[in-house]
């Protein structure tokens, strides 16, 4: 893991470090991060919005950090899932969606629900460099950095298994040299694979985040309710 993302990852550990800190976890931990310079607003109640349905989340052979096949859309099935698409050499916006899931987790930690309902997954779009192997270092590097929702390191076998991936999360991405150009793009999945919200780099608010997961799981839990 290079210096800029322990870096920053240490910034994002401050910003969940008052939430860590209560004894007892309030009712939404989330609350306790506060507002920011950059999120100088208070999130709703959750269910007091409704969330769109945006399109079927993809389906795709992966491979885990163990170098494992496994269905993406199996995966993605019965839990909420908060999915980015990075690669790891990146010095530019990929770090900021590994904060965004080290947050999120560090919520999750505190909320027993949570932790039960919320998956992590983050997904390379460069699978000549990153390996099963390396996503694996990234796994453990993270592992010290405290509990929660389980969180999965994803790669595939080459550009032909990712293409279709990216083109059917809209997810764009351009090779520059040795480098990547790509927009950063965080998606939300419901239990039922479907997307319902797409956060790019002005939105990586972990509380609103986690106010849209709790959405999510209260409209699961009125549907099962009618069943």
């Amino acid at each position: 893991m290079n210096a800029r993302l322990l870096a920053t990852l240490a910034a994002g550990l401050l910003s969940v470090a008052p939430a860590l800190a209560h004894d007892g976890a309030p009712h939404r931990p989330e609350l306790a991060i506060g507002r920011s310079a950059a999120f100088d607003y208070d999130p709703p109640a959750p269910g007091s919005y409704r969330l769109a349905a945006i399109k079927a989340a993809a389906d795709a052979e992966v491979l885990d950090h163990r170098g494992r096949r496994v269905s993406l859309g199996g995966l993605l099935a019965g839990k909420v899932t908060v999915m980015a698409f990075i690669y790891t050499r990146c010095a530019d916006v990929c770090p900021l969606a590994t904060v965004l899931l080290h947050e999120i987790r560090g919520i999750t930690a505190l909320d027993a629900t949570l932790s039960g309902a919320v998956q992590l997954v983050t997904l390379s779009f460069d699978p000549e460099n990153d390996t099963p192997e390396v996503m694996a270092m990234q796994a453990a590097g993270l592992e010290h950095l405290g509990e929660g929702a389980p969180w999965h390191f994803l790669t595939t076998d080459g550009l032909r298994a990712l293409r279709p991936i990216l083109d059917a999360y809209g997810q764009p991405l351009a090779r520059n040299g040795g480098e990547y150009a790509h927009e950063l793009r965080v998606f939300l999945v419901d239990p039922a694979r479907r997307i319902r919200n797409i956060y790019s780099v002005g939105f990586l608010d972990p509380r609103m985040v986690v106010t849209d997961v709790r959405t999510l799981l209260g409209e699961s839990a009125r549907q099962a309710a009618v069943r």
